[in-house]
């Protein structure tokens, strides 16, 4: 298994980025190294507020998870942008994560270009952003996954500013990421308004999960009601947690759990049993 940091140029964000790669090739299985060419299955994985491209390795197992599966991982910076097209700022991250990402990293890596081969996952903002990104490219990405997502948009058109008020709920920060508040609803930051425009067969599966003690539990349940009375293949799970690492920990692997994988363990560190 490798893993890979990658500095290159985004067009859609016109500057060096940076993002992180599990590949998991020349497995060894049985004292034998798997070197035969094949394309892997591909995670693309968003991380939450305050964030970078490193947080998913160090918060979670997902090193050994990607390999006991033979799953790729991709792992971009978002900043705290939410992983929206900004054309204010000319900062166009769905266009990025949907698009070029997948595009060159398919073109740099042996990577599945099938729709049912691409995957697309994330936390609290992170979720959000697997969510928009995942309905808005559904050609793209076959499976969609958010943990402890933030699906909050209905409530910013009420934000304010303050002494009082959070950085990440104040109407200024919210209209530098998002633009008019009043216009989020029907356009294609609205997950609700994306899932409306795709062909019911078309529509990628989705799983979500939330903490019963997380803030954000409500606004989990809410969507997964309007999925359901939407006839949305969605598999919903809850479980004890807040808006933490420990269960983020535990259901990104539920989540490699639900997406069409075969496992085949092999030798790493702290992993000989292979």
């Amino acid at each position: 298994m490798a893993l890979v940091q990658v500095d290159f140029f985004s067009q859609s964000l016109m500057r060096t980025v940076t993002f992180q790669a599990i590949i998991p090739t020349d497995k060894i299985i049985k004292g034998k190294v798997q070197t035969e060419k094949k394309t892997f299955k591909t995670l693309y994985l968003l991380h939450e507020v305050f964030g970078n491209y490193t947080d998913w390795v160090t918060g979670t197992r997902i090193q050994r998870w990607a390999q006991d599966n033979d799953l790729a991982v991709i792992m971009p910076s978002g900043e705290n942008k939410f992983y929206i097209d900004n054309e204010r700022t000319q900062e166009y991250y769905s266009k990025f994560i949907g698009e070029e990402l997948v595009n060159f990293t398919r073109r740099m890596f042996p990577l599945s270009d099938k729709k049912e081969d691409t995957f697309i996952a994330g936390l609290s903002m992170g979720g959000y952003g697997a969510m928009v990104n995942g309905l808005k490219y559904y050609d793209t990405f076959g499976y969609i996954a958010s943990l402890s997502a933030a699906f909050l948009i209905e409530s910013y058109p009420n934000a304010v500013d303050g002494d009082n008020v959070s950085y990440l709920s104040k109407r200024s920060f919210l209209e530098s990421i998002f633009g008019d508040l009043n216009q989020l609803q029907g356009s294609d930051k609205d997950y609700k308004a994306l899932l409306l425009k795709i062909p019911q067969k078309q529509i990628p599966k989705i799983y979500i999960a939330c903490g019963t003690e997380d803030f954000l539990i409500k606004e989990n349940r809410d969507f997964r009601d309007y999925l359901i009375e939407h006839n949305v293949d969605v598999t919903y799970e809850e479980g004890k947690g807040t808006h933490e690492w420990d269960f983020w920990d535990r259901y990104i692997y539920r989540v490699i759990q639900w997406l069409p994988l075969k496992q085949q363990a092999g030798i790493s560190s702290g992993h000989i049993d292979g």
